[in-house]
C-alpha cells in the first residue's frame, strides 16, 4: 500500500477539522463566527465539541468553514 501523494500547495493538508474550527474561533470568536457563517451552532450556545459533530454531518457547512479559514490565511498573509 503506498501513501497518499503530498499535497504541498493545499494549506488544509494535515490541518483537523478541530484544528481549523479552534484558529477561526480565536480569531473571530463566536459572534464574528456566525456572522460570517449563520448557522445556529455558533450562535446559540456555541461550543468546540458541538459546532463538531454539526460540522462533520453537514458537508456544505464544513465547506464554508473551510473557506473562511482560506480567507482569514490569506488575510493575514496581507497584513504581515
Amino acid at each position: 500500500m503506498t501513501s497518499p501523494p503530498a499535497q504541498p500547495r493545499n494549506p488544509l493538508h494535515g490541518l483537523t477539522l478541530e484544528a481549523i474550527l479552534t484558529a477561526l474561533v480565536a480569531h473571530y470568536g463566536w459572534v464574528g463566527l456566525a456572522e460570517r457563517i449563520t448557522v445556529r451552532c455558533f450562535s446559540v450556545d456555541p461550543s468546540i465539541s458541538s459546532s463538531l459533530k454539526f460540522l462533520r454531518k453537514t458537508p456544505w457547512a464544513r465547506e464554508k468553514v473551510e473557506g473562511l479559514y482560506l480567507y482569514m490565511l490569506r488575510e493575514q498573509r496581507r497584513a504581515s
